[in-house]
């Protein structure tokens, strides 16, 4: 037992990636079985996209909190914490599916993804800071950092087309069970495998200089250009994970197997994405605005194409080029925005970039479910790709003023 430890803390980076990639998958899995739920008792598409703001709108409320903890009190302490409530939140809703039923049920759902969501502003805001601690010099956090975009989109594409399966074979329950039960193997390796060079991190005091503002006051130009257009680019174009089973029993079916496949092409772009980030990950870095208005770009013609398309075929391949560039934007925003920011507050800075693109994209699934209401989905695509394109064009001409500039990596 102790040569399999000692083998696994030597490659070290390797085993959290594996661990997070099967939470990252029991989290779509979860996530794909209880968007069915929502969507298959109520067909309400504000639901669906209530639903997916709870997931990602505590992320403007908790990030700086979060990130300020995990500048003052170590990113360790923070992840391991976040870690158990996420598993707490998806218990929640595992068992209230036996249980309850009709509205008690779909209030505690809510709640369980509120709970998730509020922990996942905690968890992954000390987890960007906690990168830095498992590498040896700054040259190797940006491939790190990009390695977690790729697992991530691999969870994405695992874990909604088992959910999906899961839901059809066995139930919800089953599937949000398996949900809980993955968020323990990153709390065991966390504990007992990973050594982080903890010396390496510096911690902020208690005070005005550890809040929100000051690392916002502190960023440049270019890092506060990056968290403000991600924002708005996200609160147009990032709609389709709350919308995602309305968009698939649109185009698809209403089978949850059906929200599987289109979630699962969603991911295969997505891992395209993060996979063109990460052997390009100091070149983006160091071309902020045209790699960000570039991936805008990808997301924004996928859009407008979405308004016309007329065969399953074709909605398939575009959800993989919507997947591309909403993966490369959030990946993008983080990559530059960790790197970028001096390590005394990368904590907040990670909690900054959070509330960039996850709290963007909780406004706009409900933007665009207010859309869907008044028109239609079609209609709907067809205004987030045009909002975009002048977004994609507006970056294009900032990287253009700035093209001799470069960041410092810090």
């Amino acid at each position: 037992m102790s040569s399999i430890i000692a083998l696994c803390r030597f490659n070290q980076r390797s085993v959290f990636l594996i661990a997070s990639g099967i939470s990252i998958s029991g989290t779509f899995a979860g996530l794909t079985a209880k968007s069915w739920i929502l969507l298959d008792g109520t067909k309400s598409p504000f639901l669906l996209a209530l639903n997916f703001a709870l997931l990602a709108l505590p992320a403007i409320f908790f990030s700086g909190l979060a990130g300020e903890l995990t500048d003052r009190l170590g990113s360790k302490f923070i992840l391991i914490k976040s870690q158990c409530a996420l598993v707490v939140g998806s218990l929640l809703g595992a068992v209230c599916i036996p249980l309850f039923e009709d509205q008690l049920q779909l209030l505690l759902l809510l709640l369980s993804t509120l709970i998730i969501g509020i922990a996942g502003s905690f968890e992954l805001t000390s987890r960007n800071k906690y990168c830095a601690l498992l590498v040896n010099t700054t040259d190797e956090l940006a491939p790190f950092l990009s390695s977690f975009s790729v697992v991530f989109n691999v969870g994405k594409l695992i874990g909604p087309p088992l959910g999906g399966w899961l839901v059809a074979l066995k139930g919800p329950a089953v599937a949000l069970t398996i949900d809980s039960a993955t968020y323990l193997l990153p709390i065991f390796c966390t504990l007992y495998i990973l050594k982080p060079k903890l010396e390496k991190e510096c911690l902020s005091k208690p005070g005005q200089q550890a809040s929100l503002m000051n690392a916002w006051i502190l960023s440049n130009f270019t890092l506060k250009f990056v968290l403000k257009f991600t924002f708005m680019c996200c609160l147009v174009g990032f709609f389709h994970p709350g919308l995602a089973p309305l968009i698939a029993d649109h185009f698809l079916g209403s089978d949850p197997r059906d929200l599987g496949v289109y979630t699962g092409f969603i991911a295969l772009g997505s891992i395209a994405g993060g996979l063109v980030l990460q052997k390009n990950s100091k070149t983006c870095f160091q071309r902020p605005f045209l790699t960000l208005s570039s991936f805008v770009l990808v997301t924004s013609i996928a859009q407008l194409c979405m308004a016309t398309v007329t065969t399953k075929e074709l909605f398939l391949l575009l959800s993989i080029f919507i997947g591309f560039g909403t993966a490369g934007l959030l990946s993008s925003c983080n990559l530059i925005t960790q790197i970028g920011a001096p390590q005394a507050f990368r904590g907040r800075m990670a909690g900054l970039s959070q509330i960039a693109f996850l709290g963007g994209g909780g406004l706009s699934g409900l933007f665009a479910a207010i859309l869907v209401l008044l028109f239609d989905l079609p209609t709907t695509f067809a205004f987030a790709g045009f909002l975009g394109l002048a977004l994609a064009f507006f970056g294009f001409f900032r990287a253009g003023k700035s093209v001799l500039y470069e960041l410092k990596s810090n």
